[in-house]
C-alpha cells in the first residue's frame, strides 16, 4: 500500500478521500491549502499526491512546478471540477502522473492510484529491471552482435574499399537505407549522399529525377535541371525500390551503369558518373527476373555485391541492442529519460514476430514512452503490443498437452490466473485482492469481466 497526500481545499472531500483510501489499507494524509500540501510533501515524502487545481492560496500548478524544483519523487494525481481541454494538456504537461475529473470516480481513482503505484515499485527496483547495462551508441550506428550481422559489417568493410554498385535486400523496416548511409560515411563522407524513392514517383518524372533535364525538352522545363547522378558529384546514390522501376527505365539505367555516363532529357551531352549507386529492395529479385518483372542484364550488374538483411524475428538476440540503442535516440529526441525496459516486456519482445522489424519496434518505443509516467518502460506503456488484435498477439510460452501451444491474449493469460487464484483460496475477496496485488473495485470489474461469479 502505498503514503498518500491529499490536498484539496473542500474538506467534505479530502475526509472522504481520507476514509476511503485508509480503508483500502493506504496511510492517508491530508492539507487544505497548497502551502501547508506542500510542506507536508515536503516533510513527509509520500508516495502520492492527489492535488486539486483550485486552492484558496496558491494553486495546484505551482504546487506542481514546486514539486519539480524539489526533485520530489511522488506520483501527483490531479483534480479538478473543470473539464476543458487546455486544463487537462496544461496538468500532463507539467508532469503530472494523472488528471482526474470532479466529482470523483473512486474506480477511475483506483485505477490511477494503482498505476501509481506500480510505477514507483518498477523505479524503485530499477537496477533488478534493466535489462542491459547502458551502451555507447552514436548516431547512425549498425546495431547487432549476431553472426548475420557481423557478416554485413564484414561486406560493408569490404565495399568501401572501391566503388562497386551494391545491392541491399531486406524486408521493409529492416534498415536498408542505414546500411547504405553508412557505407557512404565510410567511403565519401564529404560527398553528396541523395536517396530516391523509385515507387514514390511517376516513371515520367523519374527519368528526369535520375538524369535532370534540358531546358524546353518537356512542358514545364523552363530551366536545365541537373538530375540526382549529377548532384551526387563524387559520393552516392541510394535507389530505394529499385524493383518498382519500369522496365523502359531499368534499360536506360543498365547503360548508365554499362557507360558510366548519360544524356539529360532532351539532351545531347553527355554527363559523366562518378558516384556510387546503391540499390535496394524488400522483394525477392530473383523471382522478379524469373517472371520478366526486372530485367536480368540489370538485376546482374546490381548484384555485384549483395546485402541480404535479416528480419529481426531471426536476430531475437539484437533486440536488448538495439532497444538500448533505440531508447537513447528517443530519450535524445523527445527529452526523455526513460532507462530501459522492464524484464516482463523484452520477454515479450523477444517472442512476438516483428513484421515491421526495427521500424515497427522504434515506432512502439516512441509511443510508450511518449505516455510514459515512469522510466522504466512495463507492460502498462505497451497496449497495443498486448491488446487481443490479430496483429498484436504474442506467442505463448511452450506449454503442456493441457493448454496446448497456440497464442493467448493478456485477457486470456489474466482471467486464467485470477481463476486458479480463486481455486486455490475460494471465496475470500481480501486475500485474493491482496494475492494479485489489486483493489477491491478493481477485483469486482475484474470479476464482471470475465464472467466469474460465487455462488
Amino acid at each position: 500500500m502505498a503514503k498518500i497526500i491529499v490536498i484539496d481545499d473542500d474538506r467534505s472531500i479530502s475526509e472522504s478521500l481520507e476514509l476511503y483510501l485508509s480503508e483500502e489499507g493506504h496511510e492517508v494524509m491530508t492539507a487544505n491549502t497548497g502551502t501547508d500540501g506542500l510542506n507536508m510533501v515536503l516533510q513527509t515524502s509520500p508516495d502520492i499526491v492527489i492535488l486539486d487545481i483550485r486552492l484558496p492560496d496558491i494553486d495546484g500548478f505551482t504546487v506542481l512546478e514546486d514539486l519539480k524544483e524539489e526533485n520530489v519523487e511522488a506520483k501527483v494525481i490531479m483534480i479538478t471540477a473543470h473539464h476543458d481541454m487546455d486544463t487537462t494538456i496544461k496538468a500532463m504537461k507539467e508532469g503530472a502522473f494523472d488528471y482526474i475529473h470532479k466529482p470523483i470516480n473512486i474506480d477511475e481513482l483506483d485505477i490511477a492510484i494503482q498505476k501509481a503505484i506500480n510505477t514507483l515499485e518498477m523505479e524503485k527496483k530499477i537496477d533488478g529491471l534493466l535489462t542491459e547495462p547502458s551502451r555507447s551508441f552514436k548516431v547512425g550506428d549498425i546495431i547487432g552482435t549476431g553472426k548475420a550481422m557481423l557478416d554485413i559489417f564484414k561486406t560493408i568493410g569490404v565495399v568501401t574499399q572501391s566503388k562497386t554498385t551494391v545491392l541491399i535486400q531486406g524486408e521493409s523496416g529492416t534498415g536498408k537505407e542505414l546500411i547504405a548511409k553508412v557505407i557512404h560515411n565510410n567511403t565519401s563522407p564529404t560527398e553528396p549522399y541523395i536517396a530516391i524513392n523509385c515507387s514514390a514517383i511517376v516513371d515520367t518524372l523519374l527519368e528526369s529525377e535520375l538524369f535532370g533535364h534540358e531546358k524546353g525538352s518537356f512542358t514545364g522545363a523552363i530551366n536545365r535541371k541537373p538530375g540526382k547522378f549529377e548532384l551526387a558529384r563524387h559520393g552516392t546514390v541510394f535507389l530505394d525500390e529499385i524493383s518498382e522501376m519500369s522496365l523502359n527505365l531499368q534499360a536506360k539505367l543498365l547503360r548508365v551503369l554499362q557507360e558510366m555516363e548519360f544524356e539529360r532529357v532532351g539532351g545531347k551531352d553527355r554527363v559523366k558518373v562518378n558516384a556510387r549507386i546503391i540499390a535496394a529492395t524488400n522483394k525477392d529479385m530473383k523471382t522478379l527476373v524469373e517472371e520478366g518483372k526486372f530485367r536480368d542484364d540489370l538485376y546482374y550488374r546490381l548484384n555485384i555485391v549483395t546485402i541480404n538483411i535479416p528480419p529481426l524475428r531471426e536476430r531475437r538476440e539484437d533486440i536488448p541492442m538495439i532497444v538500448d540503442y533505440l531508447l537513447k535516440k528517443i530519450n535524445r529526441d523527445l527529452h526523455k529519460n526513460i532507462v530501459g525496459v522492464s524484464k516482463e516486456m523484452m520477454d515479450v519482445f523477444m517472442k512476438y514476430g516483428w513484421p515491421g522489424n526495427v521500424r515497427e519496434l522504434e515506432n512502439i518505443l516512441v509511443r510508450a514512452a511518449v505516455v510514459a509516467k515512469g522510466q522504466v518502460l512495463g507492460h502498462e506503456d505497451f497496449p497495443d503490443l498486448l491488446g487481443g488484435t490479430q496483429v498484436t498477439r504474442v506467442p505463448a510460452e511452450p506449454a503442456g498437452e493441457e493448454e496446448g501451444t497456440g497464442f493467448e491474449t493478456l485477457d486470456e493469460i489474466e482471467e486464467r490466473h485470477i481463476r486458479r487464484v480463486i481455486a486455490k483460496v475460494g471465496r475470500n475477496k481480501g486475500e485474493i485482492c491482496e494475492i494479485l496485488g489489486i483493489s477491491r473495485p478493481t477485483l469486482e470489474r475484474k470479476l464482471e469481466k470475465y464472467g466469474i461469479h460465487f455462488d
